[in-house]
């Protein structure tokens, strides 16, 4: 399907300019609890799923283009309950900077944002008293939003960061600093 997909791609444009990978799925549990379908699936779609866009994107993508992947802060950080999530993501932070190197001679460059708590549907379904610590730990006091994440995810795609690759974006209100 991703290979039709490119081959589309080629048809209708010629070539690709800006590729986002932002696939993400959860299947949450303990480690214990995980069954082999819930970690199988969340590495299927985060980082399997991230790579065939890559490899298959990789003959198209202009001298010059940018690669934008979506991980998480949970891949930095880790969380409770969530190991193949973060794994997953964590993965995309290694495949990132592999890609940075290996495109470099070409102009691609090759970046991650993490998102931290953001206000998505994946986020909805979190009970309040939970929702309302996490809050209490962002130091600007609030979830982010999509539209902060995309703002980020222009910014990486445009001329203004022609000089960075192989790094990764925090957008998580100063939960996390590292990095």
């Amino acid at each position: 399907e991703v290979v039709e997909f490119y081959n589309t791609v080629k048809k209708h444009f010629g070539r690709v300019d800006v590729l986002v990978n932002n696939a993400g799925i959860n299947r949450d549990h303990t480690l214990a609890k995980m069954t082999d379908e819930e970690w199988r699936a969340v590495l299927a779609v985060n980082l399997d799923g991230t790579f065939f866009n890559c490899r298959a994107a990789l003959p198209l993508i202009a001298d010059g283009g940018r690669i934008v992947n979506i991980s998480s802060m949970v891949a930095q950080t880790g969380n409770f309950g969530v190991a193949n999530y973060a794994a997953s993501k964590a993965g995309v932070l290694g495949l990132t900077k592999c890609l940075a190197l290996e495109l470099a001679p070409r102009n691609i460059t090759v970046n991650a944002v993490c998102p931290g708590f953001i206000d998505t549907e994946m986020t909805q379904s979190i009970p309040d008293t939970v929702l309302q610590s996490y809050l209490d730990k962002i130091p600007l006091g609030r979830s982010g939003t999509p539209e902060d994440v995309a703002a980020t995810v222009l910014f990486l795609a445009s001329q203004g960061a022609a000089y960075l690759t192989g790094q990764s974006l925090g957008v998580n209100g100063g939960l996390y600093t590292g990095d």
